[in-house]
Order: C-alpha cells, then sequence, then structure tokens
C-alpha cells in the first residue's frame, strides 16, 4: 500500500514539488528554531546551506504552480539541483567539523569595522561559531550530516520523480 502511495506521488509533479518545498521550509523552521530558541549561532557555512534550502524552497514553489507537461522534468531537475547543492555544502561542513578539510570560511564575515576601537566592540559583542565546531549532535551526526543525509534523499525524490515526469504528462 505504502509503495501504491509513493508510486502515485513521485507521478503527480506539482504535488511532487510543493512537497519538496514543504520539506526545505520545514529544514529552515528547524535552523531558525536552533538559532533563534536553543541559541546556536550559525556559522558561514550553515548559513550558505540555508540559501540552498531557500533555492529549493522557491524553485519547488514555483514546480508547484508550473509543473506541467514538458516543464514538469526540468522544475523538479532544479529542485534535485538545488537539494545537491546544499547536500554538497552539508558534506564539505561535515568535512570540516571532522577536520578531514581545513576551511577559510570559519569565523565571522561581518566583523568589518574602521578603526580597532570598533572592531573590538564588535568582537565583544559578536558570538563568533566556528565551522569546525559541532555545537549539537544527535547519535554523533552533527546538524550538518543530518542535512547532507536529508538534502540527497529529498535530490533523489526530485531527481525520481523527474525522471517519471518526463513519461507521464503533469
Amino acid at each position: 500500500m505504502a509503495d501504491s502511495t509513493i508510486t502515485r506521488l513521485l507521478s503527480r509533479p506539482r504535488l511532487l514539488g510543493g512537497l519538496l518545498a514543504l520539506a526545505s521550509a520545514a529544514m529552515l523552521a528547524g535552523a531558525f528554531y536552533f538559532q533563534h530558541v536553543e541559541g546556536l549561532q550559525p556559522c558561514p557555512l550553515c548559513i550558505a546551506q540555508r540559501w540552498a534550502h531557500a533555492a529549493s524552497l522557491g524553485l519547488g514553489l514555483f514546480a508547484f504552480a508550473f509543473a506541467r507537461d514538458n516543464l514538469a522534468p526540468w522544475l523538479l531537475g532544479a529542485v534535485g539541483l538545488a537539494f545537491l547543492a546544499g547536500a554538497g555544502i552539508a558534506g564539505y561542513h561535515v568535512g570540516v567539523e571532522q577536520h578531514w578539510i581545513e576551511s577559510s570560511f570559519c569565523g565571522s564575515s561581518d566583523l568589518l569595522a574602521d578603526t580597532v576601537e570598533e572592531l573590538k566592540a564588535l568582537l565583544w559583542e559578536t558570538d563568533i561559531a566556528r565551522c569546525d565546531e559541532i555545537p549539537w549532535s544527535l547519535a554523533g551526526i552533527s546538524m550538518a550530516g543530518y542535512n547532507l543525509i536529508i538534502s540527497v534523499a529529498l535530490a533523489v525524490v526530485a531527481f525520481v520523480g523527474a525522471h517519471r515526469a518526463r513519461k507521464v504528462p503533469a
């Protein structure tokens, strides 16, 4: 029964685009929850992962609105590529967290000041999140690790939906 439900879902590109957009919105909501409720400041790589989800959210909404006929495979493919981009950033972030990769992105890029006194004041006021530190994990997997896993899974769903849309008109 679940198999037939998944098959029907993958054969409906507009619905699939909407659900993929909803998944990205949920990922962004989770990121903002951890930042604003739990107080975990995002590092630059965390922010980059959010941009990838914002892109897949926008593309998913566009697919929800316009995925018809020949356009559906292209739109779902674009959603899949956005998820893959996010997975790539998340994978890179996991590599930095595990110290497999050295990154020049660690630290804060918002520390622009005209004088040394302004810079000191900014440093005292700013929580600097480092990309190579893991502020939260569950079962030994960091948020970037979960984002990698989820983004790859969502990319696969989008690509399978795009492939099916080539065969079945929306």
